[in-house]
């Protein structure tokens, strides 16, 4: 069976974080591990508190996996502060990993720094040179490349900026760009795809970062070429989203097992 491994803080509300990631690589068929960089309190409405774990325990973590099962591939996810980054960095370095997809969470949704400067210098200079490919929203390709991204050539000169930081592979995520159409921009430092998809009209998507990466990684972890690998995740973070699920009193999470649950025939209600 094929393996991947999350590096990523916990959601206790289990929409995003870890819990989304393992969804989502079960959702593939894929086996899914974690290595836990920090324990979040938070619902549907708000992150209340966090708490890091241990850089040494993050590291070893990752090492013990490593020594012992065949990895095929690594999603990288929250990574709060210098000391997690450069710890991250060590420990992949040292076990010579497959295909990494590096989430960049820099900047929420709503457009809230959640990384200060220097903390994001350290994810550019530790983590980009390591990653197969990055995923950037719009809020953060603006915080990497230091401008303003209004358009799809906007996005586009921004993928080829982020490459420069050292990712491979770079995913600009236009769903906060104010198109008629979710247009997402991939580059693999020589060509350009646009991905198109339609607004789905839902308060509920929570989680839709880390399931859209993690998914990259499970499809790369299944042997999937860049292009196809982000073109079967488009597919799946829609139809999670087109199914998302109503719960508690904020944003609801997406619907990681959709697919499962409709040939089931299982009611979400």
């Amino acid at each position: 069976m094929r393996v991947a491994l999350t590096i990523a803080g916990s959601d206790s509300s289990g929409g995003a974080g870890i819990q989304a990631d393992l969804k989502t690589f079960q959702a593939h068929g894929v086996f899914g591990m974690s290595a836990i960089t920090a324990v979040t309190v938070q619902n549907t409405q708000k992150v209340y508190d966090i708490q890091e774990i241990q850089p040494k325990i993050v590291h070893d973590q990752i090492i013990c996996l490593f020594d012992d099962i065949k990895i095929h591939a690594v999603k990288i996810g929250m990574v709060s502060s210098i000391e997690l980054i450069q710890t991250i960095a060590k420990a992949l370095t040292a076990v010579k990993p497959p295909p990494i997809v590096v989430d960049p969470v820099m900047i929420s949704k709503s457009g809230y720094r959640l990384l200060n400067q220097d903390a994001q210098d350290a994810l550019t200079h530790y983590l980009f040179p390591l990653a197969e490919v990055v995923t950037p929203n719009i809020y953060e390709a603006e915080a990497l490349i230091g401008r303003k991204i209004a358009t799809v050539d906007d996005m586009k000169r921004a993928a080829l900026d982020i490459l420069k930081l050292g990712a491979k592979k770079v995913v600009v995520k236009g769903g906060h760009l104010e198109e008629d159409r979710a247009t997402d921009i991939l580059f693999d430092g020589l060509e350009f795809k646009e991905l198109k998809s339609h607004w789905v009209k839902t308060k509920n998507t929570h989680g839709t970062g880390c399931t859209f990466s993690s998914a990259i990684a499970a499809n790369m972890a299944l042997g999937k070429s860049f292009f196809e690998a982000v073109t079967l995740s488009k597919t799946y973070i829609t139809g999670a989203i087109e199914h998302s699920l109503s719960i508690g009193q904020g944003h609801g999470p997406t619907h990681h097992f959709f697919d499962l649950y409709d040939r089931a025939a299982l009611n979400t209600e």
